[in-house]
């Protein structure tokens, strides 16, 4: 199966951490750590997803380099995407983000207009 990356458009999105990062394990048995296809160390949030409508879900984003996020803070995943995954008759979506941004930061909404720009 192909996976061929989904992008998620995090805007309408409140978004939590709820656990901070640690790495990925491939095998829980041995404590074998996942790498990307560069052997970078990949790392796991949990994360809360929130819609305007009060909807939340919990979602378990991988990134690497480790994120330097705390559980409590509000974030923004930067370049997050999905992927659709099947194995043994089960199915699923993982994702993954390139970096993550504190919510309300400057660089991660558009910059507010002063009158100055008008």
């Amino acid at each position: 199966m192909r996976t061929i990356p989904i992008p998620v458009d995090v805007t309408k999105l409140q978004i939590t951490c709820v656990k901070p990062a640690k790495p990925r394990l491939v095998n829980k048995d041995t404590g074998e750590i996942k790498r990307d296809k560069d052997g970078n160390v990949m790392y796991e949030l949990t994360l809360l997803f929130e819609d305007d409508f009060g909807r939340m879900e919990l979602v378990k984003v991988s990134t690497t380099p480790e994120p330097q996020v705390i559980a409590g803070e509000e974030i923004v995943p930067v370049g997050l995407v999905g992927y659709v995954w099947e194995q043994g008759g089960r199915w699923g979506i993982s994702y993954r983000a390139a970096s993550f941004l504190p919510a309300g930061s400057t660089t991660s909404a558009p910059s507010a207009r002063t009158g100055a720009d008008l």
